[in-house]
């Protein structure tokens, strides 16, 4: 079974809840708020994922941009961004779905066709 890491009053992940429903596909969802991944756990999606660390974060999250995170994350190292990453599930960008062998960061259908379908 995949997990979802999501946040209630999100609209995309709402879209993509509904998406996962209407296609009958069983998932895990986790509350990014409260239950977001810890370092250990983004360093392993990070590598399952295959994408560029900044993909990651949250660019349209009050957070970002109240930390300048466009102006900073340049000059961070990965440790740092790990790091910040992990402390606060806001930052994350959403939805998150992690299955046995892939990771998908937000809703972007075709890829989601591709991997759950």
């Amino acid at each position: 079974m995949i997990k979802v890491y999501c946040y209630n009053r999100c609209t995309t992940c709402k879209k993509a809840l509904k998406w996962l429903e209407d296609n009958k596909i069983k998932y895990e969802l986790l509350d990014i708020k409260t239950d977001h991944p810890d370092e250990k756990t983004l360093r392993k999606y990070h590598k399952m994922s295959g994408l560029p660390l900044k993909r990651f974060f949250n660019t349209s999250g009050t957070q970002y941009r109240e930390l300048e995170l466009s102006k900073k994350l340049a000059d961070m190292s990965d440790d740092e961004q790990f790091g910040l990453l992990a402390s606060d599930g806001m930052l994350v960008k959403r939805p998150l779905v992690v299955g046995d062998k892939f990771v998908l960061i937000g809703f972007k259908e075709d890829e989601w066709k591709d991997k759950l379908l």
